[in-house]
């Protein structure tokens, strides 16, 4: 597995927004409900694409040809906060999961915010998911809860936890 930094969406985008429908569908809270039509998938990964350079890095793990795994890094360009960043859609696909691939995602995301002296990363995830244990493995602290943050496909409201880890830069 490779995971690389894209400055351009173009020759991954049919696989970008396949994993985007298929974390969706598996029931990701990541801003989306089931079922996630091509047209608007495709509308996200072009909204994303407009972004990369202007304060958003994309960063995708491949196996082979194939995309397994995504995160951005929205990059704040607030002069009180250009020490962080907030990791946003850490995507794996379901078929990929327990390989090491969020792990690997985030570790670079991680390196490259040390690089660009971004001390402080932030986060959040529907509480309960898989991503918070992942998360407080990775030495995630735990900064915080909103109840009833995001509607879930069952209709219900769901909780969001927040995260931040500091960084040595």
């Amino acid at each position: 597995m490779d995971v690389i930094e894209i400055q351009d969406v173009s020759p991954f985008k049919t696989m970008l927004i396949q994993l985007l429908q298929n974390c969706v569908d598996d029931g990701a809270s990541i801003g989306f409900l089931p079922p996630l039509s091509e047209a608007e998938a495709e509308a996200y990964w072009l909204g994303v694409a407009n972004d990369i350079g202007d304060g958003r890095k994309l960063f995708v793990a491949c196996e082979g040809d194939a995309v397994i795994g995504t995160v951005q890094l929205a990059l704040t360009s607030k002069r009180n906060g250009c020490h962080r960043a907030e990791v946003e859609k850490l995507m794996v696909n379901t078929a990929a999961r327990g390989q090491g691939v969020g792990k690997a995602l985030m570790a670079t995301a991680e390196a490259c915010c040390q690089q660009l002296k971004r001390s402080l990363i932030v986060l959040d995830t529907r509480e309960g998911d898989v991503a918070s244990s992942l998360y407080r493995k990775l030495g995630y602290t735990e900064a915080g809860r909103i109840p009833d943050f995001a509607l879930s496909a069952s209709g219900q409201l769901d909780a969001t936890i927040f995260f931040y880890k500091q960084l040595m830069v």
